[in-house]
């Protein structure tokens, strides 16, 4: 059964992979040549200004005297610049804003999760086409600028990670530093000639990432005085800025501005997805080059923000985030990034219309360059008679549009050359969309085909192996079925390798379209058994079949539900709670019955409920503790049936003891940790100590206990508990409570109906019940068709393990005060960890329980999770049809978090079925020792 583990682990992580390579691959291409306008810039350098994670709508409005947060950039909007709101997209986190706004290209979901600091992909940005390049702020965003340009002309200089503190007093202390060392650099510029002259040339560009608003909205939401008040400190900073530059160059008119953001950030503080808060950021530009502010009385927005803000009279300018690269290459004259798919904003300059042709040919050549080396590329690695081109733009018509528009700008027809060369562009974005999005059909078809046939093998494999239905298949009959399918298969295997071959595709490649044919040489070998399984569909009356297989469309089409809808877990959890009364268990057992209904009445209101992290309470996780606390008791109490003190019965409630004072003590951590960072006092050393120590031997300390079924579940769920404690800041703290109470349920009326059944021999009491005898069993029954429903529960359970307290947005926005207990330093892989760990904890409490139940109903360990592969495997291969690279970006977003969360759920299912095996039925023995000690 090992090497069916591995196997099936390995394809679901090509399945798994798979997504990103038939949507979400590098939309980067190589071998362009830089364009640039061919007339002179109006501006000889650029000042970037980047508020790291500010809001659109806190930076535009009026406080609650009227009057502005911002008050030299509200004048520069009124009296000298232009100003809008840039449309930002997912997922709304640092790199990728910054990629955007300064190479001019959106990147792709899997080079954002290969790092923040480092360069997955090569790629070109206005910093590399700049002549010098000076940057200040976050080591989490400089680098990779610095180390992505050809040459030593961009210049980094950042503060040490540590100050990324969320616990910090006052965080706007990190944009004071850069404002500070901006202005002793133009300061020691003046005393140094070699840097002078590097500063007065021309196509400089300096960049100014203010990471301080992004730490004050994460530690104290965006709604509080400190973020306010930060966005005070960065318009004084950038006014005193502002007037150094302008001194040092004589005000010579020659210098471009430009204020914006990354992205911005819920109310409860935190981003990553496709919320308005988030992808709603400023944009601020004036100096050379930039028009003036415009009068406008009559504006359609979709929003009413211009009411809220009081600027209806001012007219507003909204760019797409990619579109301002293009507009700082336009303002110094530096060559286009290569990769930039941005459409330069006409509206932002104050220029000639022969200057705004120009570039906007320069625009449509440099985006038309990319289309063509793409068409290329695909061409050549496309038999000639499969490939089929974008036909809306043939080479003809893009020579024809490229002279029109060129002679449109020699007889000075500059709207008409305008006009020609958007459309140009848009033909080339759709056509590089086209070429980008080209094997997608033939990869999905592949991915289809082995995810149909892994889940058809793993159904042959349950019905062979765990039921009755097979049939031994006799020597004639074995070698007629199979004589000739190994050199079918075989052969169909070289034909496929052969045409990716002639195509040059990448190895991937052969993965996606190789992996079906083993497959399904593995089911079409068992013809026999599917045969024997539709021989007994025919035996049954068709509309009982039809019934049932309506019954399983209905529970697999609601957890689909439950990813778009959180309610419907609610609606789910509340018909649960009706079967003890349709299955007869409320008469056997009326005691459990009914604790079953209220638990699953009372987790049922958590799907209600507002997702975590948006109204924080520590209140909450104080009550879950204690309330843990007073449960453990009363089920320690019940142990109590030994009346002899031996070592190890001493031992054993020497660990629960230990288990429970951990969860006294991390509810004083809690408690102490949160009004520590309340009064800005930092983070304690100790609590960060006993955090780290606390998680470190959550799954150490089970393993000290009794294997006897209920003593062990105790204790995993208080190791577990006392970390997930750590990690709430909310309601959520009480959810893993009433889960174990409801699985502890479960695992009881489970036991009460293979009794009610007589499917099995007599058995122990569940309380007599040790995993460590049971795990080597050799008894085991068959499959039937109550245990699909057991897998069914099983998986409604963790679907609702990770919906209950979240939904997609929750769970890809990043919000770090759940981790505070352990550290307030930023660090986005240790911190991402944590969260992740977190999210697993109700996961490990299921499996637990599940392991339980295959234990005391003597079910093979690898039976029933059998069917919740083939469930599981049915959910995923839905979403994979649902994946969508179009439409709005929370579409999207949500489109590809459906599909990861599922395959992620099955692949963590595969790995926490073995830890929960090793936390149920293992156990370290220290009463030998302390008897030796004894003697």
């Amino acid at each position: 059964m090992l090497a069916f583990f591995l196997i099936g682990l390995l394809v679901h992580l090509v399945f798994f992979a798979s997504i990103f390579d038939i949507y979400f691959t590098s939309p980067l291409v190589h071998g362009m040549t830089p364009h640039q306008a061919a007339l002179s810039p109006p501006a000889k350098r650029l000042v970037l200004f980047v508020a790291d994670g500010l809001r659109a709508d806190t930076f535009f409005e009026l406080d609650k005297n009227g009057q502005t947060r911002s008050p030299f950039l509200r004048n520069v909007m009124e009296q000298s610049g232009s100003w809008g709101v840039s449309h930002t997209r997912v997922p709304t986190e640092s790199r990728p804003g910054h990629v955007a706004l300064i190479a001019g290209f959106y990147e792709d979901v899997s080079a954002v999760a290969k790092g923040w600091k480092e360069n997955p992909v090569e790629f070109d940005s206005v910093f590399n086409e700049s002549k010098y390049t000076w940057c200040w702020g976050s080591p989490d965003i400089l680098p990779m600028f610095a180390k992505g340009a050809s040459g030593d002309h961009v210049y980094t200089q950042m503060y040490p990670p540590d100050k990324e503190d969320f616990a910090a007093k006052d965080a706007s202390k990190l944009d004071t530093w850069v404002f500070n060392e901006v202005k002793h650099f133009f300061e020691f510029a003046k005393s140094n000639e070699t840097l002078s002259n590097k500063m007065r040339a021309d196509q400089v560009v300096y960049f100014l990432h203010l990471l301080g608003l992004d730490t004050n909205g994460h530690a104290h939401r965006p709604m509080s005085s400190e973020y306010k008040e930060n966005i005070r400190i960065v318009d004084k900073g950038i006014q005193e800025v502002v007037s150094v530059i302008e001194d040092f160059y004589g005000n010579d008119k020659k210098t471009a501005f430009i204020y914006t953001s990354d992205h911005g950030m819920t109310e409860w503080g935190s981003h990553g997805a496709g919320h308005p808060s988030e992808t709603l950021t400023p944009l601020v530009a004036w100096g050379a080059g930039v028009d003036g502010p415009q009068l406008s009385s009559n504006q359609q927005f979709q929003d009413d923000f211009l009411q809220e803000w009081k600027l209806n009279d001012w007219k507003r300018l909204d760019v797409n985030q990619a579109d301002i690269a293009p507009l700082m290459a336009a303002l110094i004259g530096v060559p286009f990034p290569l990769n930039s798919v941005g459409i330069l904003p006409l509206e932002y300059l104050n220029n000639s219309d022969q200057f705004k042709a120009e570039c906007m040919l320069t625009n449509a050549m440099q985006i038309l360059e990319q289309f063509m080396v793409k068409m290329i590329h695909k061409k050549e690695t496309t038999l000639s008679f499969l490939f089929s081109p974008f036909k809306p733009l043939p080479l003809s018509k893009q020579q024809d549009m490229l002279r029109t528009a060129r002679l449109y700008i020699q007889q000075q027809q500059y709207n008409e050359a305008i006009s020609l060369c958007k459309s140009l562009i848009n033909l080339a974005l759709e056509g590089l969309s086209y070429y980008h999005t080209y094997d997608r059909v033939f990869l999905g078809i592949s991915v289809v085909l082995g995810f149909v046939g892994w889940t058809s093998y793993v159904f042959v494999m349950i019905v062979k192996l765990h039921t009755r239905l097979s049939k031994p298949i006799s020597k004639l009959d074995k070698l007629s079925s199979s004589d000739h399918l190994p050199a079918i298969f075989i052969g169909a295997g070289v034909v496929i390798t052969l045409f990716l071959l002639i195509q040059s595709c990448p190895w991937t490649y052969y993965i996606y379209c190789l992996l079906p044919v083993p497959v399904w040489y593995a089911v079409i070998k068992e013809f026999r058994v599917i045969q024997n399984v539709i021989n007994l569909i025919l035996t049954h009356p068709p509309a009982k079949s039809i019934g049932f297989l309506l019954l399983v469309i209905l529970g697999i089409e609601t957890m689909i539900a439950s990813f778009f809808y959180r309610e419907v877990l609610t609606l789910g959890l509340v018909a649960f709670a009706g079967w003890p009364l349709l299955s007869n268990l409320f008469h056997q057992n009326k005691v459990m019955s009914l604790s079953w209904i209220l638990f699953s009445f009372i987790l049922a209101v958590f799907p209600l409920m507002p997702v975590v992290g948006r109204n924080p309470s520590i209140r909450f996780v104080t009550g879950a503790g204690l309330l843990t606390v007073i449960c453990s008791c009363i089920f320690l109490a019940s142990f109590r049936t030994a009346k002899t003190k031996t070592v190890e019965t001493i031992l054993n409630r020497s660990v629960y003891i230990a288990q429970i004072l951990s969860i006294v003590l991390s509810i004083y951590i809690v408690n102490t940790t949160h009004s520590s960072l309340a009064l800005k006092h930092g983070l304690p050393l100790i609590s960060q100590v006993i955090s780290w120590t606390t998680l470190a031997s959550s799954l150490l300390m089970p393993l000290l206990s009794s294997t006897f079924l209920f003593q062990r579940l105790l204790s995993i769920y208080l190791s577990l508990m006392s970390t997930y404690l750590l990690l709430s800041t909310g309601y959520e703290a009480l959810f893993p409570l009433v889960l174990s109470c409801l699985v502890f349920v479960w695992i009881n009326l489970e036991q009460e109906t293979i009794q009610l059944h007589d499917v099995s021999p007599a058995q122990k009491q569940l309380s007599m019940m040790d995993f460590a005898q049971l795990a080597d069993r050799t008894e085991v029954r068959q499959l039937g068709l109550d245990d699909i429903r057991r897998s069914y529960f099983f998986i409604f359970f963790i679907v609702t393990a990770f919906f209950g307290t979240g939904n997609i947005a929750s769970v890809n926005s990043f919000d770090p005060a759940s981790v505070y207990c352990f550290l307030t330093v930023f660090n986005p892989f240790v911190m991402g960890a944590l969260m992740m760990w977190k999210i697993l904890i109700p996961f490990v409490i299921v499996m637990c329980a599940f392991e339980s139940i295959q234990v005391s109903t003597r079910l093979s360990s690898n039976s029933l999770f059998l069917i919740v592969l083939v469930i599981s495997d049915i959910m995923a291969l839905h979403f994979f049809f649902l994946v969508k690279d179009y439409g709005s970006w929370l579409d999207i977003g949500t489109s590809i978090s459906h599909y990861v969360i599922v395959m992620s759920m099955t692949i963590f299912l595969m790995f926490l079925s073995r830890l929960a095996e090793i936390l149920t039925t293992q156990r370290i023995r220290l009463q030998e020792k302390i008897k030796q000690h004894y003697t």
